[in-house]
């Protein structure tokens, strides 16, 4: 699918992420990234997911779970 750079399929902004496209669909379905459906096939707002990588990346070893003490 053709496309002018804004948007990306799940499975280039996997690709383009990291990842896992199941992964994608929760922040969408999350709203932490914004997506939309064209015709049968759902977009990614490629300003939005790397804003969200760019979050991401800066909370650094906040994420995820933590360590028992």
């Amino acid at each position: 699918m053709a496309t002018n750079g804004e948007w990306l399929t799940v499975r280039d902004a996997a690709k383009l992420s990291g990842y896992d496209p199941e992964h994608i669909r929760r922040l969408v379905r999350e709203d932490k990234i914004k997506a939309r459906k064209f015709s049968i096939v759902w977009m990614v707002d490629r300003k939005s997911l790397l804003a969200y990588l760019d979050k991401a990346q800066a909370m650094g070893e906040k994420r995820g779970r933590k360590p028992e003490k």
